[in-house]
């Protein structure tokens, strides 16, 4: 098992905690989508799951039996199927619009774009939403809270600082199935006190599967609390990209 087949399977492990604590995605950015039948990739508990069934009839293909349990509570109108995308037998009726938002890292790379573009009718989209913690917010408890991380994750490169939105790059697989995307890039702020800074954190793979977690996460608890008055804030930048599939005339010449 490769660590990205290991690392997708531990979000199920809280998925009340994932819910609770993983951010939405801007409201505009679905203003950006089209299609009376829409196929999501990875859905998690819903964050793009509910905005989507009213854009479209939504079908979403999810790994982990607990996520898809919420996703299914917190978006009723779609119809929420467990399984491993990379394997799931593509129905014969096409979809308008593929999305995977925060998901699509997380399928096989050697397959992902080439099965999305089976699903798609001719002219029908793939949309890839991608979310990225960049520099901003409470800036000084960033730089702070790298000395929690190198001293107990040593994986950690020191002196890691966040990036500026402007040097995210516009990332999208380049295969022959799709014509190049549209991007769309939304930045925006959440602020977290400490325990719901504690719970984002503990929805991300690297930290769940961390040996020394309950280190890590008592030296960032004491950190908000005595040096930032328990309370953060966090800068993100959401990537849209929006590419067409390729037509068999287009793909040909």
């Amino acid at each position: 098992m490769t660590d990205r087949e290991r690392l997708r399977t531990t979000f199920g492990e809280d998925a009340a905690r994932y819910h609770r604590a993983r951010p939405t995605y801007p409201p505009e950015l679905f203003a950006q989508l089209s299609g009376p039948r829409i196929l999501e990739i990875g859905p998690g508990t819903g964050q793009a799951t509910l905005p989507l069934t009213t854009i479209g009839d939504v079908t979403a293909v999810e790994l982990s039996p607990e996520l898809a349990a919420v996703a299914r509570e917190h978006a009723p109108d779609a119809q929420v199927v467990v399984a491993n995308f990379d394997e799931w037998p593509l129905p014969a009726e096409p979809f308008d619009l593929v999305v995977s938002a925060t998901a699509f890292h997380w399928l096989d790379p050697h397959t992902r774009t080439a099965r999305c573009a089976a699903t798609l009718r001719p002219g029908g989209k793939l949309a890839v939403i991608s979310t990225h913690h960049i520099a901003g917010g409470t800036a000084q408890f960033f730089v702070d809270v790298q000395e929690c991380y190198e001293r107990w994750d040593p994986a950690t490169p020191p002196n890691l600082r966040l990036s500026r939105a402007d040097d995210i790059p516009r990332e999208f697989d380049d295969s022959p199935e799709f014509e190049p995307p549209e991007f769309h890039r939304y930045e925006w702020e959440q602020a977290y006190d400490t325990e719901g800074y504690v719970d984002l954190l503990l929805t991300y793979s690297n930290h769940i599967a961390l040996p020394a977690r309950d280190q890590l996460i008592a030296d960032v608890r004491q950190l908000i609390d005595m040096r930032h008055g328990g309370r953060v804030t966090k800068r993100y930048l959401t990537q849209l990209a929006v590419a067409r599939v390729r037509t068999g005339e287009t793909a040909a010449s």
